[in-house]
């Protein structure tokens, strides 16, 4: 895990939903924080990700642990808030600071291309496609994402993830271990797939 000056980056601004700059800081001034940076709205897999996250937003609120989601530009914004995928609040992070700042790397426009094919992305394609869940390609099609958990306060980094894949992205058990909670989420089943098929 990257060392994070949870003060510095605590300083760098969002925009919230209604459109108001906040510090990142002031999400986990009062009570634990998950923050999930997705790679973009329009994102099939994102936005599946996004609902399984979801599927611990009723535990986390129970013990106190807000859930928020952070994108990287407000392109699609609507569609995704629209679509309800995710149940916890969403930041825009206009100057992609913070996805800098905790290491969410940037894809060329050639290393994107075998990054998007990988297995692992067609195993989370094929789950969302079987879920219902559909995407676009607009937008910034070259940031990635990740996640953070902070505790209450910014004294301590809980947990720091970063996406090496487009298609990674962590069990349900370990976002709820990290907080200290026993959630009653079940995981949504990842796909199994060989190179022609891929059933649920």
């Amino acid at each position: 895990m990257a060392n994070i000056d949870l003060a510095a980056v605590g300083k760098n601004s969002l925009k919230s939903e209604t459109g108001e700059t906040v510090e990142l800081q002031s999400l986990w001034k009062d009570q634990p924080v998950v923050l999930f940076f997705l790679r973009r709205f329009g994102c099939q897999i994102c936005r599946w990700i996004a609902a399984e996250i979801s599927k611990l937003e009723p535990d986390l609120r129970a013990s106190g642990v807000a859930l928020v989601g952070i994108g990287p530009e407000e392109f699609g914004l609507k569609e995704f808030k629209d679509g309800g995928f995710f149940k916890g609040t969403i930041y825009v992070d206009e100057k992609k600071k913070t996805y800098k700042d905790l290491g969410f790397k940037r894809y060329t426009a050639i290393s994107v291309v075998p990054a998007a094919m990988g297995k692992k992305v067609r195993d989370v394609a094929a789950k969302a496609k079987a879920d219902g869940v559909e995407g676009n390609f607009s937008g910034d099609l070259l940031q990635s994402g990740g996640m953070l958990i902070v505790a209450k306060g910014g004294g301590k980094v809980l947990l720091h993830f970063i996406q090496d894949s487009p298609g990674d992205y962590l069990p349900l058990e370990d976002i709820s271990n990290a907080v200290g909670i026993s959630a009653t989420a079940k995981a949504g089943q990842r796909p199994v797939c060989n190179d022609d098929v891929c059933t649920r």
